[in-house]
């Protein structure tokens, strides 16, 4: 195991309570079903439920996007008590009945947030729908060569729009393109509407959570200082290893609670 991005374990527990004391709140504290994938969308919750989480974001291989998929979503919640959070990556075409469809299902599911990515030309009509359904918008960075790479990308296609579209910051994809997480929260304020845990190492390869290059303690201080940190869904997500991922997604998630001082989720 790499070493812990927060200086070092010998300060793990000051850094630890002096996280703890400073955020004070209740964390969304969820999977991404996508680090399951080759597990049934139903083994998967269950696995999430074992994991001692209760809520998941779920991606369209799991759980399509759509009416039938809701009766379905919600047996599941009654079984296991994971509650669908969010949802996507969601492609977003500038299609008045494909989107509201999309929002009908997310309204039925439960579901906070779409995490999307966007059409330039679909923001008029996200503003509509944003705003009529309460349902929130979060553009995902995927990486160094997508259209929503960078912070500025996204700040520049948010500005004079519905303060519910806003982004989902994925740490790993943005270490990847070169900037910094906590500048992300910090540019985006209270336009952070999801986060993406990821972390990586020097050569910007995957590694467990905490055992990588990133700072996190100083992005999550950001997004407490912003407000969002107990509003958000805060979604761990491990794309390693999918034949066999638990004993990763173990590693990650208990770093990610140590970082919280042991927060309930």
């Amino acid at each position: 195991m790499g070493r812990i991005s927060w200086s070092s374990r010998e300060n793990l527990k000051t850094k630890q309570e002096f996280v703890r004391d400073q955020i004070h709140m209740e964390v969304k504290l969820g999977l991404q079903s996508y680090s399951l994938r080759k597990m049934s969308y139903e083994k998967a919750v269950e696995e999430i439920a074992g994991l001692g989480l209760r809520y998941v974001e779920a991606f369209s291989g799991h759980l399509p996007p759509e009416q039938a998929s809701v009766p379905r979503s919600k047996a599941l919640y009654e079984k296991y008590k994971v509650k669908l959070l969010s949802h996507g990556v969601n492609a977003m075409h500038n299609n008045k009945e494909e989107l509201t469809a999309l929002f009908d299902f997310a309204k039925a599911a439960g579901v906070q947030v779409l995490t999307a990515d966007p059409d330039p030309e679909s923001f008029s009509l996200l503003d509509e729908l944003v705003d009529g359904y309460g349902i929130a918008v979060a553009i995902h960075n995927h990486g160094p060569t997508h259209r929503y790479g960078t912070i500025d990308s996204i700040v520049k296609a948010i500005q004079g729009h519905n303060e519910l579209i806003g982004m989902c910051l994925d740490t790993g994809h943005l270490a990847r393109s070169g900037e910094d997480i906590t500048e992300a929260a910090r540019k985006l304020g209270s336009r952070m509407h999801g986060l993406h845990l990821k972390d990586v190492d020097r050569d910007n390869k995957e590694v467990p959570f905490g055992t990588g290059r990133l700072d996190f303690s100083k992005m999550l201080l950001q997004l407490k200082q912003n407000g969002v940190l107990g509003r958000i869904p805060v979604i761990l997500e491990v794309e390693s290893n999918p034949d066999s991922p638990i004993p990763g997604i173990r590693e990650s998630l208990g770093n990610v609670r140590t970082l919280l001082g042991g927060f309930r989720e």
